[in-house]
């Protein structure tokens, strides 16, 4: 756990902010899944810190919008990562899955389509070329 814990600082400590977002996407749908395993096996403590957890990561992505550059995605964004917010504190509070899979559900349908921006703006990649030492 200790190697794992200086993996992830050290992976968002070099991280630029596209990346970033991407880790925020991947901690939030962890959370989540880890909170419906919880709640499956009645374990009410550890649901609830998991489904806070992923409540304040869509805060965070929440907060990181640039509402003014984004234009209307980004108010579509935002109007979307409240209505998740609320569905996690639904599912907290009533103690069931539904909400929790929805949410899940979207956050992967985003992370999936934050990771084809990311490889979109990312520079072509070159291909390896061998080079003849005959003279």
């Amino acid at each position: 756990m200790v190697y794992s814990n200086r993996y992830l600082e050290s992976e968002v400590l070099s991280a630029d902010p596209m990346r970033l977002v991407n880790l925020l996407y991947r901690a939030a749908i962890e959370s989540v899944a880890a909170a419906r395993r919880h709640l499956a096996a009645g374990e009410i403590r550890e649901r609830s810190r998991k489904v806070i957890k992923a409540w304040e990561i869509v805060n965070e992505l929440r907060r990181s919008l640039d509402e003014e550059r984004g234009g209307e995605i980004g108010r579509s964004l935002r109007d979307l990562y409240v209505y998740m917010q609320n569905r996690l504190v639904e599912a907290n509070s009533r103690q069931i899955d539904a909400p929790l899979a929805e949410v899940e559900g979207l956050l992967r349908t985003l992370e999936q389509g934050w990771a084809a921006a990311c490889a979109a703006n990312e520079p072509a990649q070159q291909t390896y070329e061998p080079v003849s030492c005959t003279c």
